[in-house]
């Protein structure tokens, strides 16, 4: 479920791209700290002229989070993965996947594609780099080395440059949640076959890591630099990711063998598609009190969610004859195999933003709605 204030900042291959309220932020602190630490060393420029090439790296930046993304997003959506969205938070970007990959093989796709843009945009600023200047004025330019100043345009490559491979070495670190964990847990999944103790090693792995960060940042810090409180930020950030991890591999081991059909109901209260919003309305979103409902043709095939918003404000406008299947939403993340594992129904998008899944069977009939209180009550003994 996508966070609160979130907002949209564009939509790229019909990918929503949002961003978080500490998007702003990291953007303002990162413009001035670029502005009056980075680039005053290796620009001999006008105040006026460093804070452009400021905005523009830090625009950069996240642009590059944003290619990094959506080579992820891209790959997902290949795969038949769907995708909510994207979001850039504080310290990075997240691809908004509505389900986990069902194998080693897709996971390690996914997670392999981010970083492979990252390098490409490394390399890509690189050859620029080179081509404006020699080597080693880029690689000057990337570690601000005293005594050397260089152009605007060649200062900006070489932050991109450096910045996309600082990305790329962080990303590719084998510790969950990073990139480099999600591929050391596609490799272990691969090899094992099991997917729960992959996700379990790479979140130990990623609970070290994290914790590894942290002392690094308490050691910045005590030398003086405000960047130690944000590497202490991240660290705690990490570790607590992957804790999530760890309990999530532990809990697969224990759940491993049970199903969606194993705690559905199996006589769930489904609205007719050929029913009118009055009769919907009055029926059952004023008898039962619930915000929606599963509709289903006569043969129960399921064919989409009615929200009792859209009845409320279809009627309020003067259409109570309308059917139900002329208001119904088609595409909201809510249907499930009634086979699949209850692991998988723990990360699907439509339990937590609605509340419930619906089970349907190989030829799509409905055969049940599974709750996130029957979840709980199931997860109850394993936890």
């Amino acid at each position: 479920m996508r966070p609160r204030g979130n907002f949209q900042l564009a939509r790229i291959f019909g990918i929503r791209i949002g961003v978080s309220l500490s998007w702003f932020f990291v953007l303002f602190f990162l413009i001035y700290w670029l502005g009056h630490e980075y680039f005053p060393k290796i620009l001999d420029a006008s105040q006026t002229t460093t804070y452009l090439v400021a905005v523009a790296a830090a625009l950069g930046y996240f642009a590059s989070l944003i290619l990094h993304e959506l080579g992820h997003a891209l790959v997902a959506r290949r795969l038949g993965i769907p995708i909510a969205g994207i979001d850039l938070w504080f310290f990075g970007g997240l691809s908004q996947m509505r389900r986990e990959p069902q194998s080693a093989g897709e996971e390690f796709k996914v997670a392999a594609a981010g970083p492979a843009v990252t390098f490409a945009l490394f390399a890509i600023c690189l050859g620029a780099g080179a081509l404006l200047a020699n080597g080693s004025h880029v690689t000057d330019v990337a570690l601000t080395r005293r005594g050397f100043t260089t152009t605007p345009g060649l200062a900006l490559i070489g932050w991109l440059a450096f910045i996309n491979g600082v990305l790329l070495i962080f990303n590719i670190v084998p510790a969950f949640p990073l990139d480099g964990g999600r591929i050391a847990r596609a490799v272990i999944w691969w090899r094992t076959g099991d997917r729960n103790r992959a996700t379990h090693l790479s979140g130990r792995s990623g609970q070290v890591f994290a914790l590894l960060l942290g002392l690094l940042g308490l050691w910045d810090f005590a030398e003086g630099s405000t960047l130690g409180l944000f590497t202490i930020l991240l660290a705690f950030i990490l570790y607590q990711a992957a804790g999530g991890a760890v309990l999530q591999g532990a809990l697969g081991r224990r759940i491993q063998n049970v199903t969606v059909a194993d705690i559905m109901d199996r006589e769930p209260v489904t609205i007719p598609a050929d029913m009118s919003l009055l009769d919907a309305q009055d029926q059952f979103f004023l008898r039962y009190r619930w915000p929606w409902f599963a509709v289903v043709d006569p043969a129960r095939h399921f064919l989409g969610v009615v929200r009792q918003q859209r009845v409320d404000s279809e009627i309020a406008a003067g259409r109570p004859a309308l059917t139900v299947v002329d208001v119904l939403e088609e595409d909201m993340p809510v249907r499930i195999k009634e086979e699949a594992p209850l692991e998988s129904l723990l990360s699907s998008e439509g339990l937590g933003r609605l509340g419930a899944m619906v089970a349907v069977d190989s030829d799509g009939v409905l055969q049940g709605v599974v709750t996130l209180a029957q979840v709980r009550q199931a997860l109850r003994p394993a936890t």
